[in-house]
């Protein structure tokens, strides 16, 4: 079908999206004509309309036949179209606008059959008028798939019964042939009415276009929107635009790096573009984005940024709508998969398909963010908008020191006098952004316009000038929020050209469902965290973090090393390793001492070393702290890894601190600090356990002698190292005069802790671990942590931290339901295996996420035990299923450390064999690893199934 007539011309397509030369996007298949083939001919189907209203009886058969007729040319078109697309998976502006275009021609013969067969009228009055008009999306001629179809129906006065059956017809028609109408009946004065007091319905005016009906009524309605409305009324409309656009961005997450974005909603998406237009086109009566140029707003370079935006992001968004079969726009982690498929991604250089798309995706949304600043510091300069909101919405703070020579206050905003003259010196690029900072002034939209479009003046020469390197780590360290410039830096690509092995993980998707930002701006909110403690913002909810900073410590190492911690990432080798070698040149280039370069790259080496030891290894073993205490060598480098691990786990993504994570690290650190203090090779075990029970002792005044004597001899030593005071006392009143074929439980919070602690006593029995954990997976509950340990006289006392599905204590109110389902598990009236299997599934969106499963054994991290680790894919029955494995070979468990990243579990074992050793035998462990693999592989082909 021939596209619709628009009042809006389309420019030619441009080319496929490339957001720079070293990563460029998939080439796309040979291009097909467009429409494509395979839409029905207009003309025929427009005959076959008629001959089924002709040939049908009354009304009702008449709409029968003729949504017959069209649904079937409408199909055969939209698939056509899908067909072509697929073929050119870039090709956004002709499917978009083929899809009007077939839309178009369906509403256009559904509204000539309502009106010249159903209703007609040889002589109408001027009263029967009726236009069809397309607002809204619709209205510019641009439809995704499963978009709405927003319908205007207009009228030059109140509506007669004739012009009231001919809009009830079309809609019946509409909406039989399954199309989502959204419409309004309203004359021309009512669109002013409304418009005037109701900024959505103006917007939607904004872009409207005559489908059918009255050519003279639709030209009326143009004419007096702009003579009566749009005219003189800018600034309200650009004024209501961007505090709709800040609301809509805080429902998105706030953030442009987002990992699971919304393609049309969200900072950096669609409608952000389309605002900018809807605000330029209100302001000049544009007709087409390319006039953006013509207008000076825009340059040639810019505009084609704005054109490959736009291109790129309705490519996605399409593919999101054929994929779901209904509109769709949240770009989910299992739709990323198959839209980077679609779009012709491939893996390649040890990154995958899906984290290249989502680079070039960020990529755009940056450069959305870029035209954003530029198009309203172009309306600001023309006094479009009012001055006072416009500074508001870029949040402007008065300079409190004098700005350098050569830059000067505008709006209140820091500008640049004489661009010529400041280009002259390339250091005035970075100082820039320096002064900005030091007199806590924002910049001037016209000034980041000017760095983002003379990156190559920064060059080898500008890098290794020692000059701009100490103007570059004075805004890092002196002036109290480094986050602020750092983010603008970026936002221009100043960062990237001044640090290229910062250029290379900007917008770099890390595919997990641990990270919730790209590399980039995970690695600045980590910057914000430091700065924060410096602050003083969490002097109550980080103590040992915020004491450590406050006591002193070399704020250019720190610094430094959390810029670099993450830079060795995208390639092949270990990232800490690569980026250590990155950090060592990087901070000899900023002017490090080399006892600080060695401590940076230190720390970028080990930057992730304290948060496995905290999460993966049992801190009650004596032999973790050792030989932990050995790595980090001296108090300085304990304290500079507590803040660095501290900020680098902030600084993953909202919720993933909490006090769980906050407790380990002040633990490991306590520990480590004694040891280092003590004499790493000093041993306090005789004298801990002593403690416990004297501690004990106090804690149960009213227990007997004999009684307490007797707790306090059946338990062997890694029993009192490994608890506390209170979970001691809890014991004991559960194991008192408990019988062998009993089994008592308690539920307690553990605020510190952020978890629930789940105390068991009973009868000590080979496989106890795992029936625990099963009946723990079947009451949905987290397990974090766990302790068992065996008494002397043949009972067991396994205490287990669990979390609820938010990752929280346990509500008091549901530890009733929670002890019964534990309860019943354990008499054995459930069966956990078989009841876990229907809840053991791997939801959908997670399913796109690779995940290798990694085991390993290790004899020397403990001094008695066996420490197993498993890495694999995490799902609610893997903890119970890993422990079977280990209770079938007549393995116990003493403790397990679960931690969860996401889709990844690493779960550890300290385990012993039946003989109470360690597992020394090869064949054993490979023979214990086979089967782990074994039911891992079969739980997750369950989990998919």
């Amino acid at each position: 079908m021939p596209r619709s007539t628009s009042s809006i011309p389309r420019r030619a397509a441009s080319a496929v999206p490339v957001p720079d030369p070293t990563h460029r996007a998939p080439a796309e298949a040979p291009a097909p004509a467009f429409p494509p083939a395979g839409v029905p001919d207009p003309a025929a189907v427009r005959r076959a309309v008629a001959r089924a209203a002709a040939e049908a009886g009354d009304a009702r058969a008449i709409r029968r036949a003729v949504v017959a007729t069209l649904g079937e040319a409408y199909r055969a078109g939209f698939d056509a179209i899908a067909a072509a697309f697929a073929a050119r998976p870039f090709a956004a502006r002709e499917t978009t606008g083929a899809l009007a275009a077939l839309t178009d021609f369906t509403v256009r013969e559904v509204f000539g059959v309502a009106t010249g067969v159903l209703h007609p009228l040889a002589t109408p009055t001027d009263s029967e008028r009726q236009a069809l008009i397309a607002v809204g999306g619709y209205g510019r001629g641009q439809m995704a798939p499963f978009s709405d179809i927003d319908l205007l129906f207009l009228s030059p006065y109140k509506l007669t019964p004739r012009t009231e059956s001919v809009i009830e017809s079309t809609l019946y028609m509409l909406w039989d042939l399954h199309l989502k109408v959204g419409h309004a009946s309203r004359t021309v004065r009512e669109c002013l009415s409304l418009g005037r007091s109701d900024m959505t319905i103006r917007t939607a005016l904004l872009e409207h276009r005559r489908i059918a009906g009255d050519p003279g009524l639709g030209q009326e309605l143009e004419d007096r929107l702009w003579a009566n409305l749009f005219s003189h009324s800018a600034p309200a409309f650009i004024e209501a635009k961007l505090a709709e656009t800040e609301a809509r961005h805080a429902r998105h997450g706030g953030q442009r790096y987002v990992l699971e974005p919304n393609v049309k909603e969200g900072k950096g998406g669609l409608r952000d573009l389309q605002t900018l237009f809807w605000i330029a086109k209100y302001a000049y009566r544009l007709h087409d984005p390319a006039e953006l140029v013509a207008h000076g707003i825009l340059s040639p370079e810019e505009y084609d940024r704005f054109d490959r935006a736009e291109t790129f992001l309705s490519a996605v968004r399409c593919h999101l709508h054929f994929l779901a079969g209904r509109a769709l726009d949240q770009l989910t982690f299992d739709r990323q998969v198959e839209v980077a498929a679609r779009m012709g991604y491939v893996d390649r250089a040890g990154r995958r398909a899906v984290e290249h798309f989502m680079h070039d995706y960020f990529r755009h949304a940056t450069a959305v963010g870029d035209l954003t600043r530029i198009i309203l510091s172009a309306l600001e300069a023309r006094h479009l908008k009012s001055a006072a909101r416009l500074a508001d919405f870029l949040l402007p703070i008065r300079p409190r020191q004098q700005l350098a020579e050569g830059l000067e206050l505008r709006h209140g905003r820091v500008a640049v006098s004489d661009p010529d003259a400041f280009l002259q010196t390339p250091l005035n690029l970075l100082r820039l952004f320096e002064e900005a900072l030091r007199t806590r002034s924002l910049l001037h939209p016209d000034a980041m316009r000017l760095v983002a479009g003379n990156l190559e003046r920064v060059d080898d020469s500008l890098r290794r000038d020692p000059a701009a390197n100490r103007i570059f780590l004075d805004t890092l360290l002196n002036h109290g929020n480094p986050e602020r410039a750092l983010r603008r830096m970026n936002e221009v690509g100043l960062l990237g050209a001044f640090l290229p092995d910062f250029g290379r993980i900007v917008a770099m998707m890390q595919f997990n469902m641990y990270h919730h930002y790209t590399v980039d701006e995970h690695t600045i909110q980590c910057i914000a965290s430091l700065a924060e403690l410096e602050r003083g913002e969490h002097a109550e909810d980080l103590p040992v973090a915020s004491r450590i900073i406050a006591a002193g410590v070399n704020r250019r190492v720190l610094y430094v090393a959390l810029l670099c911690h993450d830079l060795g990432k995208g390639g092949p080798e270990d990232h800490s390793v690569a980026g250590a070698r990155i950090a060592r040149r990087l901070a000899r280039r900023l002017g490090l001492s080399a006892a600080e370069t060695d401590s940076v790259a230190w720390l970028v080496r080990n930057h992730l070393l304290m948060s496995d030891v905290a999460q993966k290894r049992d801190l009650t073993d004596p032999r973790t702290v050792r030989d932990f205490a050995r790595q980090v060598g001296t108090r300085d480098r304990l304290n500079l890894l507590l803040v660095l691990t501290v900020c680098d786990i902030r600084g993953v993504g909202p919720g993933t601190w909490n006090n769980w994570k906050a407790m380990l690290l002040r633990e490991l650190h306590g520990a480590t600090a004694r040891a280092l203090d003590a004499g790493i090779e000093a041993s306090a075990v005789p004298r801990e356990e002593a403690d416990a029970k004297a501690a004990l002792r106090a804690a149960l005044p009213e227990w007997p002698e004999a009684a307490f004597a007797a707790e306090a001899e059946r338990h062997y030593a890694a029993y009192w190292r490994g608890l506390d005071t209170a979970a001691h006392a809890t014991f004991a009143e559960l194991l008192r005069g408990l019988g062998t074929n009993a089994i008592r439980i308690a539920l307690e919070p553990d605020a510190a802790r952020g978890a629930t602690r789940a105390f068991f006593a009973l009868a000590d029995h080979p496989g106890i671990f795992s029936r625990l954990a099963g009946a723990l997976a079947l009451a949905r509950a987290n397990v974090v942590d766990a302790r068992t340990y065996t008494s002397s006289d043949g009972f067991a006392t396994a205490v287990f931290w669990v979390q609820d599905a938010d990752d929280q204590p346990y509500d008091p109110a549901r530890l009733p339901k929670l002890r019964q389902t534990i309860e019943r598990t354990l008499r054995g009236e459930v069966a956990a295996g078989e009841a876990l299997q229907s809840r053991d599934k791997v939801k959908r969106r997670e399913r796109g996420f690779r995940v290798p499963t990694v085991v390993t054994f290790d004899n020397e991290g403990s001094d008695i035990y066996t420490i197993v680790e498993v890495e694999t894919r995490d799902r609610p029955g893997l903890l119970h299923d890993l422990t079977r494995v280990f209770a079938d070979n007549n393995i116990s468990i003493v403790s397990a450390v679960i931690a969860s990243y996401g889709a990844q579990a690493v779960d550890v074992f300290y385990v012993k064999d039946m003989f109470g050793l360690k597992l020394h035998a090869q064949t054993r462990r490979d023979m214990i690893e086979k089967k782990l693999r074994e039911a891992i592989a079969a739980g997750t082909e369950r989990a998919r199934a």
